[in-house]
């Protein structure tokens, strides 16, 4: 049976004949029952009394008209949500972040959010390595991402550009230097992040280059740990620009310049290359782009 054929049904029981029915449907009368003997046939039950002008039901004709009108509602149901869904009065948004690109995420969800108040939005707490797979898996909708993964499998907007930041306690003998070379951070003690990162071997490196040792007396698993260590006065460190432009703003911390720390990187937002995009995630992309504009650099949204 399919829907169309319930409708018939139902519209002989609520017009209580079969020319009745077909003058509501505008269709030819014989086009209704011939519709009716079909549902009877595949179900193996009369449902009208044969003998009745008006439509009498028989016992499986009352039995299957609530299963009808419930099937229809259903349909009507759906109808209704995929359009809620069309006009973003409900869905449901999925991205994964780590610690430092979810912050890149806040100021986005809150203008997302303003738009389209209905839409769930979840980021997912991920390593950076495990977004593509997560992304693969169809986990998550979109990741951020402080690297561009495989071209071929991933669609890549680079939305934001961001620095290394030297960050002291405002008692530091270095708060009030305008610069600092990074020779002068051989005798310093750095607190770190203890994970693995590109960002960490770039500073090695750089360090390395200029023959200026790095001595990490402390290693946190979080970047919020880091710069409440070094507000309460334990060390120095080096991190995201990104994470620390608060803490800077409110006098927490002191971000000095080093010059040969100047070290920039793009945030890439990233969803697979095949995927069919809900219309959720199509207005976050405008938001996104619209952001850019809107605040201009170091946002920006640049397909590659």
């Amino acid at each position: 049976m399919d829907l169309s054929q319930l409708e018939t049904f139902l519209a002989v029981i609520e017009e209580r004949g079969f020319s009745r029915a077909a003058v509501r449907l505008h269709r030819t009368q014989p086009a209704v029952s011939h519709a009716v003997r079909k549902l009877e046939e595949e179900i193996g039950e009369q449902l009208f009394e044969r003998t009745s002008r008006e439509g009498t039901l028989t016992a499986a004709g009352e039995l299957l008209r609530e299963y009808a009108e419930r099937l229809l509602r259903l349909r009507s149901e759906a109808a209704s949500a995929l359009e809620e869904l069309r006009s973003l009065e409900r869905g449901r948004l999925l991205l994964a972040a780590n610690e430092y690109t979810c912050l890149y995420l806040l100021p986005v969800i809150d203008a997302f959010r303003r738009l389209c108040p209905h839409v769930r939005v979840t980021v997912h707490r991920s390593l950076a390595t495990r977004i593509p797979d997560e992304l693969q898996q169809r986990i998550v909708e979109f990741g951020v991402l402080s690297f561009r993964p495989d071209p071929e499998q991933f669609q890549s907007i680079a939305v934001y550009t961001d620095d290394v930041a030297f960050v002291v306690n405002p008692d530091h003998p270095l708060a009030r230097e305008s610069e600092v070379s990074i020779r002068h951070l051989g005798a310093e003690n750095f607190i770190a992040h203890n994970v693995l990162s590109p960002l960490r071997d770039r500073i090695f490196e750089a360090f390395g280059k200029h023959k200026t040792p790095l001595n990490i007396d402390v290693e946190l698993p979080t970047i919020e740990a880091i710069k409440r260590f070094v507000a309460m006065g334990n060390g120095v460190a080096l991190l995201p620009g990104l994470t620390v432009q608060a803490e800077v703003a409110r006098g927490e911390l002191v971000q000095i310049p080093v010059p040969e720390l100047r070290i920039e990187r793009k945030l890439w937002f990233v969803h697979r290359r095949t995927a069919s995009l809900s219309h959720a995630a199509l207005a976050f992309l405008k938001v996104l782009g619209k952001m850019a504009v809107e605040r201009g650099t170091p946002y920006e949204y640049h397909m590659e």
